[in-house]
């Protein structure tokens, strides 16, 4: 196992945040602090290896190949709808999601694909749209919601793909390596 600067930069951070809270309500809020920090880790934990259960197998399963082909640099806008259509019906939280944006990286989709997915994924998860804003804020709002951030996931493909290019962002291999 590699600890990578981000785990590095998180850790500091962790650590800054433990001293700082001694340090304004002492022992007691540490204690609380990490009480609550316990339950919220009992929550997420059946999520998060659910996620990296489908990461782990969408690496295992999927064909390199394929993924390029589909969601690599050359699939064009066919590539980004694919993906956008991917993230809309994705349901479940950050812990499902990433997991499979992760193992879809791996398997050699590019970060404009990655990117309409999680821009799908964000702003027009049907699960989302059907469950909630649906029965909250009416058919009018959400079918005009829907409309307008339809090809929002698509435009921020096409910018990262063009970001890509033009500036120095090294993107290709396993992030944190």
């Amino acid at each position: 196992m590699k600890v990578s600067k981000s785990d590095c930069v998180f850790g500091a951070i962790a650590a800054a945040s433990g001293l700082l809270c001694f340090w304004l309500g002492g022992v007691g809020a540490v204690r609380a602090a990490l009480g609550h920090a316990g339950g919220l880790l009992i929550l997420v934990l059946p999520q998060l290896a659910a996620g990296l259960l489908i990461g782990g197998l969408v690496q295992e399963l999927v064909d390199r190949e394929k993924v390029s082909r589909l969601l690599g640099t050359q699939s064009g806008l066919v590539g980004l709808s694919l993906a956008t259509a991917a993230g809309m019906v994705t349901p479940g939280g950050p812990f499902t999601s990433f997991p499979l944006v992760y193992a879809l990286w791996i398997a050699g989709a590019d970060a404009g694909a990655l990117i309409a997915y999680v821009a799908a994924w964000a702003l027009i998860g049907l699960n989302r749209l059907i469950v909630w804003e649906l029965p909250f804020m009416g058919a009018d709002f959400t079918v005009l919601r829907f409309v307008v951030c339809l090809p929002l996931p698509l435009i921020a493909g096409l910018i990262a793909r063009w970001l890509v290019q033009v500036t120095p962002l090294k993107l290709r291999g396993v992030p944190g390596e």
